[in-house]
């Protein structure tokens, strides 16, 4: 056996390139919530995973984008912060796009910024997507950054790629004592994914800006005597409007939210769970230090 080692990786990248697919991958679970909309991911998930000896603590971060409001701006600095703190990082690209502007930004930013860059490889996700051919020329233009350690072709969604990818993080945390227990994969709590799990079925059924402008949190978790757990979530929204559309008529919306959302908790907890929810106004609630504290956000960014 070699030496234990154990360190932090930044998963980064623009908005919907699939850092949440690739994390729920490798932990082989259902840590970050995964919608098609952009902006879906607000705080940073950590998960765990296991290759050889080395523990590999994953941060799916917030996806880097230009920031126009308030919880915006602290999204994309939790992004940069996590890439601060990592031992490695890895820039999700996707393969039918290409090295796009925002992509290239970050990569020049990275460029200015040595002072603080850590280990850093190009995953090239969902590379089922795109013929063989056509990823030659994206390979040869990720490469010309001299300070991009590896450029590895992956797809989340399907697994290829990820031994690759595992070989690749394992080698670059450094040597030292695991950071977690064996068979822990997540270092939040609960509560917390319990929340984000009801987030995502709201931005999953609600459309236009109506996701955006609300968030989960869980107020109660109780468990019972016959080994199931009551949950209790408040959805706030900034408009009545929102509110209403939340419900839906007859509460018929709400109701369907509740009932996909219990079942995806009962798979993250492996008992059953008497999940309720409200939906309050909460006008404000974007400009509330608070709030940013439940999700893991720096209210002053």
């Amino acid at each position: 056996m070699g030496e234990s080692r154990s360190g932090f990786v930044a998963l980064i990248g623009e908005p919907n390139v699939g850092k949440s697919t690739l994390l729920n991958r490798l932990v082989g679970s259902k840590l970050s919530i995964v919608t098609h909309k952009v902006q879906t991911t607000r705080s940073r998930i950590r998960g765990v995973t296991v290759h050889g000896e080395s523990q590999i603590v994953l941060i799916d971060t917030p996806g880097l984008f230009a920031p126009r409001r308030r919880l915006d701006r602290a999204m994309v600095k939790a992004a940069w912060a996590a890439l601060a703190d990592a031992d490695a990082a890895v820039l999700l690209i996707e393969a039918n796009r290409g090295l796009t502007a925002g992509a290239s930004n970050i990569l020049e930013r990275l460029a200015s910024n040595n002072s603080y860059r850590p280990s850093l490889s190009i995953a090239v996700n969902k590379i089922d997507r795109v013929r063989p051919e056509q990823l030659l020329p994206l390979a040869r233009a990720v490469q010309s950054y001299d300070f991009v350690d590896a450029v590895l072709f992956i797809s989340a969604a399907n697994g290829s790629g990820l031994h690759e990818l595992l070989e690749w993080l394992a080698s670059k945390v450094p040597e030292g004592p695991w950071l977690y227990p064996e068979d822990q994969i997540a270092d939040l709590p609960m509560r917390f994914l319990a929340a984000e799990i009801t987030r995502e079925k709201l931005l999953l059924r609600l459309h236009q800006e109506i996701p955006y402008q609300l968030t989960v949190e869980t107020e109660i978790w109780k468990e019972l005597r016959n080994g199931s757990t009551r949950i209790e979530q408040v959805i706030y929204v900034a408009r009545e409007n929102h509110r209403r559309i939340a419900l839906g008529p007859r509460g018929e919306t709400i109701k369907a939210i509740c009932m996909a959302a219990r079942n995806d908790i009962e798979k993250l907890v492996g008992s059953e769970i008497h999940l309720f929810l409200r939906v309050k106004l909460r006008e404000k609630w974007m400009e509330e230090s608070m709030r940013y504290a439940e999700i893991g956000l720096d209210f002053s960014g």
